[in-house]
């Protein structure tokens, strides 16, 4: 498939409320749980979900469209969440995501993205040169991908229940 934002905006639109129906209201046994060291939690998903939503995708794709001559991005951390010692529910969670989620939406068709904007480019600090195109396809595939093992860390909670099963469950062998 070739980019087309209308259709990258159809999936960063939807991911909240997909993931928001995956784990409003279960138990922390399914919430809490992860794949084993160095994994996270689907809790912890969320938590990352959130820190991207407020310094990743609308920040860098501003440097891209600014006038500055620095293009630089400031590095991601992916993992702090994990530093934040979150307290929220995740209930709290969910709607701070839902939250921030819209209004990038609404930022990001504020800006007005055309077919030569997205061809502008920033510098990723371990990367290299991107661009607006890629940082926006990027953002669509990360969210798919935190949906996946959110689901995949859920799956592997009933690996050892499923007995003979595991055979025909390729969520389990990931």
């Amino acid at each position: 498939m070739v980019f087309e934002l209308d259709k990258a905006i159809e999936i960063l639109e939807r991911t909240p409320a997909s993931i928001e129906t995956l784990l409003h209201g279960i138990s922390n046994e399914w919430l809490m749980h992860n794949e084993g060291d160095n994994t996270w939690s689907p809790y912890e998903i969320i938590g990352h979900l959130i820190h991207g939503e407020k310094t990743d995708w609308i920040p860098r794709a501003k440097i891209i469209l600014s006038q500055s001559q620095n293009k630089t991005f400031e590095p991601f951390d992916r993992f702090a969440q994990n530093k934040q010692g979150q307290t929220k529910t995740i209930s709290e969670l969910l709607k701070e995501f839902k939250k921030l989620r819209a209004e990038n939406i609404k930022e990001l068709l504020a800006l007005n993205i055309d077919k030569l904007a997205l061809k502008k480019t920033g510098i990723h600090p371990e990367l290299g040169e991107v661009n607006l195109q890629e940082l926006l396809s990027t953002w669509v595939v990360h969210d798919l991908g935190h949906i996946a093992q959110i689901s995949r860390v859920m799956a592997k909670q009933y690996k050892d229940e499923v007995g003979v099963w595991q055979a025909y469950l390729g969520i389990l062998k990931k």
